[in-house]
């Protein structure tokens, strides 16, 4: 099913055929600010910091651990949506997951290439996924961010989401050692 929306661009849940322009997807960005982390005795506080130089920040390609595991085609509880440019470039993505015991859809990964940001792709992109939560029955949406991408922190807010939770150790042993994951929700309304 391929659907246009409002920002004029295609969505359409992935097809095989798109796995190396995901893959490849610039997902980098470019930070002014970051959330600091302060953890205290009743939890944590954030705190928006200014950074200089900018924070500049390239993701590592992926790994590949997941890719034993069942397919969106193969299981009803996964879901990539892309979103495709008149040209029929990769504009962005969206990688889905629900799991029925909570009843919590998880954000994966979500991407936009750099030209098509501010154009409204990633919220076209969340309300694709919100619409999946809906389909599956979930309750909140979830997703997890690195404290230095503060843009998207900030659209994850203005979509509706809060911070939730925090993991300082998550990143350990990674190329992004010393950043913490910041964990955000919304409900599914």
């Amino acid at each position: 099913m391929t659907t246009v929306d409002a920002v004029g661009y295609r969505f359409r849940t992935a097809r095989p055929e798109d796995t190396e322009a995901i893959e490849t997807l610039d997902g980098s960005f470019t930070a002014h600010t970051m959330f600091r982390v302060a953890v205290t005795t009743d939890g944590f506080a954030v705190r928006e910091v200014p950074v200089a130089p900018p924070i500049h920040k390239v993701f590592p390609p992926d790994d590949g651990d997941d890719e034993s595991g069942p397919t969106a085609a193969e299981n009803p509880n996964l879901r990539t949506v892309v979103a495709v440019d008149a040209g029929g470039c990769l504009a962005g993505y969206i990688a889905v997951s629900y799991a029925p015991w909570n009843r919590r859809l998880t954000i994966v990964d979500v991407a936009v290439a750099p030209a098509h940001r501010g154009r409204g792709v990633g919220r076209a992109l969340m309300g694709h996924a919100a619409a999946f939560a809906h389909e599956r029955g979930a309750v909140h949406i979830w997703l997890e961010v690195t404290n230095i991408n503060a843009p998207a922190i900030h659209a994850y807010q203005r979509m509706g989401f809060t911070f939730c939770g925090l993991d300082t150790a998550l990143y350990e042993g990674t190329p992004s050692s010393g950043e913490q994951a910041l964990y955000m929700s919304m409900p599914c309304l």
